[in-house]
């Protein structure tokens, strides 16, 4: 279902603020089509085991920064919070979504979702998309 918010030649991106800022194009997660994203769904779905654990996502009102012919780039403050079953909630992943969405004859989807976050740490890995 996730993937289907996307084009299909999209770009999704996770990338600490720093790198961000500099100009850097190191990434944690770079998907570069719909494709990509449903095959990470794919992974994991059917080939990752971990712990149960649940994360819940708060996202600001958008900003839109630019609205052009076909295009509405957008920004958004987010923040994921995990909780697994035997212990209390953390602050997993905080940052800013920088989003370009595009009309489509199926509706608004996302052309390009770059995911910014604050800090460079991670305290374990990123399975689920931010």
């Amino acid at each position: 279902l996730w993937p289907e918010f996307f084009t299909d030649d999209c770009v999704y991106r996770l990338q600490p603020r720093e790198n961000h800022e500099r100009g850097f194009p190191l990434a944690t997660l770079a998907f570069n089509s719909k494709g990509m994203l449903k095959d990470r769904v794919y992974g994991i779905q059917e080939t990752l085991f971990h712990d149960p654990y649940y994360q819940r996502h708060i996202v600001g009102a958008p900003v839109v920064r630019e609205v052009t012919e076909g295009h509405i780039r957008s920004e958004a403050n987010y923040a994921v919070f995990r909780t697994k079953l035997s212990q209390e909630s953390t602050v997993f992943n905080v940052g800013r979504y920088l989003d370009v969405v595009v009309r489509t004859p199926a509706g608004l989807k996302f052309a390009s979702r770059e995911c910014i976050y604050d800090t460079e740490m991670i305290p374990n890995s990123i399975i689920y998309p931010i």
